[in-house]
């Protein structure tokens, strides 16, 4: 069994990450840290967070919009991004077996884990820009 060396920038940033619930970026978590009163070089955090995501302690999530995110959950969670503001929301709800299985059938590839994302409109968004839809009547 591997022994996980957490140094103070480690603990820190997990700490930082496990409480999140908006998957912060690392300059997030450099502010959150700083607000804190935790003063951390930049290669500190970056280096942190690398090592942090390499033994499995968080996620890290490149959600297709450039930003890499970080995410302190590690049970199965299914991830929606809304495609207007940037809001990154979670859901519990599994895979279905049948959608897994018809992968594997369809490609002989063995899945182990899935981590599904969706795009769409968060409810603020959604709600905004049906505010301004022109209404029949």
């Amino acid at each position: 069994m591997q022994t996980l060396n957490l140094t103070p920038p480690r603990k820190a940033v997990l700490q930082v990450i496990q409480v999140a619930t908006d998957h912060p970026t690392a300059t997030e978590i450099m502010d959150r840290l700083n607000q804190q009163g935790q003063r951390f070089a930049y290669a500190s955090i970056y280096n942190s967070l690398r090592y942090l995501a390499e033994h499995g302690m968080i996620q890290e999530l490149n959600l297709g919009n450039g930003v890499t995110r970080y995410d302190g959950r590690l049970a199965e969670h299914q991830h929606l991004i809304c495609r207007r503001c940037g809001a990154v929301m979670e859901s519990t709800a599994a895979v279905p077996l049948d959608f897994i299985a018809g992968i594997e059938k369809e490609t002989g590839f063995r899945v182990e884990q899935s981590d599904v994302r969706f795009v769409g409109l968060c409810p603020t968004c959604w709600a905004e820009l049906a505010a301004h839809r022109v209404r029949p009547g």
